[in-house]
């Protein structure tokens, strides 16, 4: 563990940290702005997997997949899913580099605080697995498998939770680094 975040610490460069953190919200931009509502368009009283922090049922999961028809199923696997397989790497790997360099701003290198910059890529494999999870619903339907719907939504929730979590403790990063930058230039005037 202290390799790898010892790497971190390294790759954790602000020109890196912005271009990544750029690039990353470009593409989650094109998801929100266009991916997401192409697939609504085809069933705009719905809400996607995606989309779903607390999870979903069987019946909103077959309820969805029905409501989309093959039109929206299809917009589903060929335009959202893969943008949403480029995004979940770009997020952890940006997200966790931003916090281990907010955290390198205050915190000793040898900090057990920098264990946290992990969570990230937690929500990250979790995405994937949700999207995994998808894809076998949108495949599967009409047929689709009340353990793979419960599954996927146990993967949406963590997913959710996960970046929940890594969100609040960005905030207090940057509010102690806020603070502190505060603090150092009200001591030195």
């Amino acid at each position: 563990m202290n390799i790898a975040i010892a790497l971190l610490q390294r790759a954790s460069k602000g020109k890196t940290v912005l271009a990544l953190f750029v690039l990353t919200n470009l593409i989650y931009g094109v998801i929100l702005g266009y991916s997401i509502p192409l697939v609504l368009s085809f069933s705009p009283d719905s809400i996607l997997f995606d989309m779903s922090p607390a999870g979903y049922s069987y019946e909103q999961a077959v309820d969805l997949l029905q409501s989309l028809r093959a039109e929206g199923r299809n917009a589903y696997l060929s335009v959202q899913i893969p943008l949403d397989f480029v995004y979940p790497g770009m997020f952890a790997v940006s997200y966790t580099l931003l916090f281990t360099w907010i955290l390198k701003q205050y915190l000793p290198l040898g900090s057990t605080l920098f264990a946290l910059s992990f969570i990230p890529l937690l929500a990250g494999a979790f995405d994937y697995l949700e999207n995994l999870g998808i894809i076998l619903m949108l495949n599967e339907y009409p047929d689709v498998s009340e353990i793979v719907v419960s599954i996927s939504s146990g993967f949406t929730i963590a997913k959710s939770g996960f970046t929940t979590i890594f969100f609040v403790l960005l905030i207090i990063a940057l509010a102690v680094l806020i603070v502190r930058k505060v603090r150092k230039n009200s001591a030195v005037s």
